[in-house]
């Protein structure tokens, strides 16, 4: 049975996001994205609507990628090749990288319009009956006895051909289309965060949370955004697409020392972006506690003093303790406070305005189940409690992380031990 009605949630994704094929072996496999949907499916969450995105233009790829690579990219189409040693890509992976980039940018229309996946954004919206186990569209209240009575598509906009499935509209039915959207989950695959301006990197063809990001500043004029990266892999395309930049602030929490073998401490932003890199790059073995102890002491004063008008999140969920591709102890507890959390700071300071675009994870259950507990707390569910015990060594790193930081931040030198 679907859980209480929480606030409204808008998925972006599209099964053709499933015809790119890295090859066999491949830990970025279809697989992934399949297994997110099929839990999705076993466990509806009230107020989640699953919408397809449309492709994001050259326009909007080219705000961060040189047109010479995306003419690279775009010469791929209906071919196999391997990009670099880790990077490869299928007839279909081209389509899939400009769905990918457009259901993040689709995210963002989502929550910065006034009607719901945007006013001129071109959304089409189609009543479904509500979501049960099997089904696509939103899931309506538990109570709900409305029937399956599809009506013809509704236009809520122009362009974007991006289509919203939406609860049943009759008298009967207890959900309707909401009329503000503030979260939204791009479940995208190809990944995008370590995809450079001119470079395919890391399973990655197009930085989608770079795009989004730029899109939401070309667009819709913000000038303060905070991406927050806790995928277990350092994102060194997105630090460097806002690397001398203070429209963005970009927080990366991720093992050190593991690929990319970026994001060190000293790295922090230069010129006018000098500060608006926060690094914590952390050693193996950093649990649920020290993670949510880290964001605490140090995301939330640096976001709080930002104040963005956008948060995003590039959500990888391979820092998770089975991931066969890291050495973090992080659950799905763990991942559930993380989103609380940035939820809560886009609560304060964005009008609630939240997207999580998708990233890594690559044991399945961990990563449908972490993608779970994040929708619940986007849904407005409070997190399990946690232990509040930091093991010692941890508590020094993160001392480091913050003394470092406090040069730029003043608002956590009182956070700082001595």
């Amino acid at each position: 049975m679907p859980e209480m009605p929480g606030d409204p949630i808008v998925i972006l994704t599209d099964p053709a996001m499933l015809a790119h094929n890295p090859g066999p072996g491949h830990p970025e496999r279809p697989a992934r994205l399949q297994a997110i949907l099929d839990a999705l499916d076993r466990n509806p969450i009230s107020g989640v609507c699953r919408a397809t995105p449309s492709r994001a233009t050259r326009e909007q790829i080219q705000r961060i990628h040189d047109s010479e690579y995306v003419n690279l990219i775009d010469s791929l189409r209906g071919k196999h090749a391997q990009l670099d040693p880790d990077t490869a890509v299928s007839p279909s992976s081209v389509d899939a990288a400009y769905l990918a980039a457009g259901a993040a940018i689709n995210a963002v229309d989502a929550l910065l319009s006034p009607l719901p996946l945007g006013e001129g954004s071109g959304v089409r919206a189609e009543t479904l009956p509500p979501l049960r186990e099997g089904a696509r569209g939103c899931v309506d209240h538990p109570n709900s006895k409305s029937a399956a009575r599809p009506s013809p598509p509704l236009p809520l906009g122009e362009g974007s051909g991006v289509r919203v499935t939406a609860p049943d509209k009759s008298p009967n039915s207890s959900s309707t289309l909401p009329e503000q959207i503030r979260r939204a989950f791009a479940l995208v695959r190809p990944p995008g965060h370590h995809a450079e301006t001119r470079e395919a990197m890391g399973f990655c063809l197009f930085n989608n949370i770079a795009i989004a990001a730029a899109h939401a500043i070309a667009h819709h004029h913000l000038q303060r955004i905070l991406i927050v990266d806790w995928d277990v892999h350092h994102g060194n395309g997105t630090q460097h697409s806002f690397y001398d930049r203070a429209d963005v602030l970009f927080f990366s929490s991720h093992q050190h020392r593991l690929f990319p073998n970026t994001g060190d401490l000293d790295q922090i932003g230069h010129g006018p972006g000098e500060g608006f890199t926060i690094n914590a790059p952390l050693p193996p073995g950093f649990d649920d506690a020290a993670y949510l102890h880290l964001y605490q002491r140090l995301l939330i004063p640096i976001a709080d003093a930002y104040k963005p008008q956008l948060v995003l999140v590039s959500a990888g969920f391979d820092a998770h303790r089975d991931d066969p591709l890291a050495n973090m102890m992080l659950t799905e507890t763990g991942f559930a406070h993380l989103c609380a959390l940035v939820r809560d700071i886009a609560d304060r300071h964005a009008d609630g305005r939240l997207a999580l675009i998708l990233e890594g994870g690559y044991h399945l259950n961990a990563l449908a189940n972490s993608v779970l507990a994040c929708l619940r707390m986007l849904a407005g569910q409070e997190p399990p409690e946690v232990a509040d015990s930091v093991d010692a060594r941890h508590n020094q790193i993160i001392d480091r992380i913050c003394d470092l930081h406090a040069r730029h931040w003043q608002v956590i030198q009182s956070q700082s031990k001595p």
